[in-house]
């Protein structure tokens, strides 16, 4: 919508321009006019939801709005054109055309765009909370503070039984509701989703008090240099292990919480959570984080890995300074979900080696690949913010997005289905 809406009015302003260039007038009064109709045209797009009204589309509101203004007085005072120059009608038109990109570029970088479906019996109702670790102190920051988690959670609305717990953990700048999508699909199915914003290693995160952490600059560093390959395999195996250690450990203490509040909390939400069925998932680092939790957790009955290597799986051998699989066998139920950027690398990335579909261990996990897909393809930010999402995968996915990412809600919901609550059968294909 904004890519048409900037389209029309180049094609107006230049057309405009060139019309008042060939007659040597200004035509202020037509001008004028027409400023009035196109802002009773936005209202009446936006009035009729054509236009869904959001925070993308207030700059563009504002200008409209100012320049209908503007015309309406001129058109009142009714005074003579002024005298007709060239250089102020080009002048004019360039500049209109700058202003109304400035005044686009919120609903062009985060463009209006459909929900991905919904085929569940429930309504979702959504709710967030901060939670104080009184264990941990930050380590981000100078200040003597606990460490604290924030929490998004989806589940049945108006729910009249219990229901398994999901657990959802965001990738490397990632955020809490970056696969809302996803929560949404399987709350709706009769779960209730917890997604994790991770501080420090989340892009942002708002806590309940209205306070925005950003992301820790030394942390983006860091994942910047790993994917450059600037760190020996020492290195980067320490650096992975300081990671996992904060994100498991924010898993860990949200689910104890959890747990905890189900049994003395009173609130409906808590006790619709059926705390003997936990599943756990997360994309890119966060799919790893989830993986490694599960050898930690024994009340961790599913696993879904979106994209992300076995971490907990890497062995350093100093040795000959390499990784290689762990030999130990992986018995939680687990569901590999590989874009092409991963898929590539499963044969030929040192830190993927546990990830080759012929490592033993492995052998009753499921695995999945979107052909065309690219990392990013996996979360909601492809609909959402499309020009991110290319700029920060490095180029276009060649994949449907509501194709990628309603099968893969699809997928995800029919894997728990199937290990949680015994419904159906599991049997992905091997290509998507």
């Amino acid at each position: 919508m904004a890519n048409l809406i900037l389209l029309i009015v180049l094609i107006f302003e230049i057309a405009f321009a060139i019309n008042c260039i060939v007659m040597k007038q200004n035509h202020q009064k037509t001008k004028n006019w027409i400023r009035i109709a196109i802002f009773i045209t936005f209202v009446i797009l936006t009035l009729s939801s054509v236009i869904v009204w959001s925070l993308r589309w207030v700059m563009l509101g504002i200008l409209l709005l100012l320049l209908a203004g503007k015309a309406t007085v001129s058109l009142i005072r009714n005074k003579e054109n002024k005298k007709y120059k060239t250089s102020k009608i080009v002048w004019k038109s360039i500049g209109m055309i700058v202003v109304t990109v400035f005044s686009l570029a919120p609903a062009i970088v985060f463009p209006q765009h459909k929900s991905p479906k919904v085929t569940g019996e429930y309504q979702v109702a959504t709710a967030t909370y901060t939670y104080t670790d009184k264990n941990r102190m930050e380590e981000f920051t100078d200040k003597e503070q606990h460490r604290f988690v924030n929490v998004g959670f989806w589940y049945p609305k108006n729910g009249n039984g219990i229901y398994p717990l999901l657990v959802f953990s965001h990738g490397a700048y990632g955020i809490k509701d970056g696969n809302s999508s996803t929560y949404t699909e399987l709350a709706s199915h009769g779960y209730v989703v917890v997604s994790i914003d991770h501080p420090y290693h989340s892009f942002y995160t708002r806590s309940e008090d209205g306070t925005v952490t950003m992301i820790n600059s030394d942390f983006s560093q860091e994942v910047e240099n790993m994917n450059r390959g600037m760190y020996s395999n020492e290195e980067l195996y320490n650096i992975i292990q300081k990671w996992m250690k904060l994100r498991t450990d924010d898993m860990n203490f949200v689910i104890d919480t959890i747990l905890k509040k189900a049994k003395n909390d009173n609130n409906p939400l808590y006790q619709h959570i059926n705390t003997e069925k936990i599943g756990v998932f997360g994309h890119s680092m966060g799919g790893a984080a989830s993986v490694w939790l599960s050898r930690e957790r024994d009340d961790v009955s599913a696993v879904v890995n979106i994209d992300a290597p076995f971490f907990s799986e890497l062995v350093y051998n100093k040795a000959d300074n390499n990784f290689m699989a762990s030999s130990k066998a992986y018995t939680t139920p687990l569901f590999n979900i590989y874009s092409d950027d991963v898929w590539r690398q499963l044969d030929s990335t040192p830190v993927y080696v546990a990830n080759k579909l012929n490592n033993k261990q492995f052998e009753g996990a499921y695995t999945t690949h979107f052909k065309g897909a690219k990392h990013l393809s996996l979360t909601d930010l492809q609909l959402f913010s499309p020009i991110l999402a290319n700029t920060l995968q490095g180029g276009k996915a060649n994949i449907d997005p509501y194709y990628c990412i309603e099968m893969e809600n699809e997928l995800i919901l029919e894997f728990f289905d199937y290990e949680l609550k015994a419904i159906g059968h599991f049997n992905p294909k091997k290509t998507y």
